[in-house]
């Protein structure tokens, strides 16, 4: 599954201890793993309690981590070996996780220095999710081809365009009628690679990564919202024969920097509520134990 790489590197210059740093036992400074820890299929979750429950499929076990919402654990399935790796909500701690994964990846602890021969992570994010489609059903599992972030994060990085879907952007921006005051959002296309692996089993769907869990996704508790059609407006874009699917909160800034950094990413969610009908599913852990079996079953199944 490789895929087209468009590295930013910097100079050919050490990397300061102030932009990566790295603890004493050579460890990256927020995840805490060492770059031998780090396999080349790498599951994240955003749970830190679920890390377990797909580590479970896992033999040959190497290590357990954990530092703040950042647990690790690297093993092997059917032979393959996997990394699991929680990230805990949101956008700002995917900038995290991503940096530092291909910090790992591809950079040399020792020297500082960027490695000249790259290495392509398949990156998968497994996570729920909200439908906003009627045909989407509960249980269902969504495959992101195209992640919309209404986040932000994406904008603070250069060539932020040479990833995006300017045509997509645009026609958004015009149909939900953009609030002025919101950060620009972009469109990001998963992984090729991941994509096709996906294809015959999932949903192919167009996914929000909204900045929150209440207004941002349109919930009104006490505090009114700045555009109150939001949901309906969503419900209703359709652009290059996709619709807008599913709301989550992390799948944007994977795609976006996986797809800047040259790592072949996606996010696949288990519908556990539905905003379009009004329902949801608490009883929902035996949907993620059969998506994250059939994740692994396929990421095992790249060789």
């Amino acid at each position: 599954m490789e895929e087209t790489m468009a590295y930013a590197d910097s100079e050919n210059r050490p990397i300061a201890g102030s932009e990566l740093i790295i603890n004493d036992d050579g460890s990256v400074f927020h995840i805490h793993m060492r770059p031998e820890e780090l396999a080349d299929n790498v599951i994240l979750v955003g749970d830190p309690g679920r890390v377990d429950m797909v580590a479970g499929h896992l033999t040959e076990q190497e290590f357990r981590h954990q530092s703040r919402e950042f647990v690790s654990v690297t093993g092997k399935y059917a032979g393959v070996r996997v990394t699991v790796l929680s990230t805990g909500i949101g956008t700002d701690n995917i900038d995290i996780v991503m940096n530092e994964l291909d910090a790992l990846a591809n950079i040399d602890f020792g020297t500082r220095m960027i490695r000249k021969e790259k290495r392509s992570l398949n990156i998968l994010r497994i996570g729920t999710s909200g439908a906003i489609q009627p045909e989407v059903p509960l249980g269902a599992f969504v495959f992101s081809h195209i992640s919309i972030g209404a986040d932000g994060l994406l904008n603070w990085y250069a060539d932020r365009d040479a990833i995006s879907l300017p045509d997509f952007e645009a026609a958004f921006k015009k149909h939900v009628g953009w609030n002025e005051h919101l950060p620009d959002p972009y469109f990001v296309r998963a992984g090729k690679g991941m994509s096709e692996l996906f294809a015959d089993c999932t949903v192919p769907g167009m996914t929000v990564s909204a900045s929150g869990f209440y207004g941002p996704q349109g919930r009104v508790l006490r505090l009114p919202l700045a555009m109150p059609d939001m949901i309906r407006k969503f419900e209703t874009f359709s652009f290059g024969g996709y619709r807008i699917t599913n709301f989550e909160m992390e799948g944007s800034a994977i795609a976006g920097l996986a797809a800047h950094l040259g790592h072949n990413a996606g996010t696949v969610c288990a519908i556990i509520a539905h905003r379009y009908l009004k329902s949801s599913n608490t009883d929902y852990k035996p949907v993620v134990h059969d998506l994250v079996e059939l994740s692994l079953k396929k990421l095992a199944s790249v060789r």
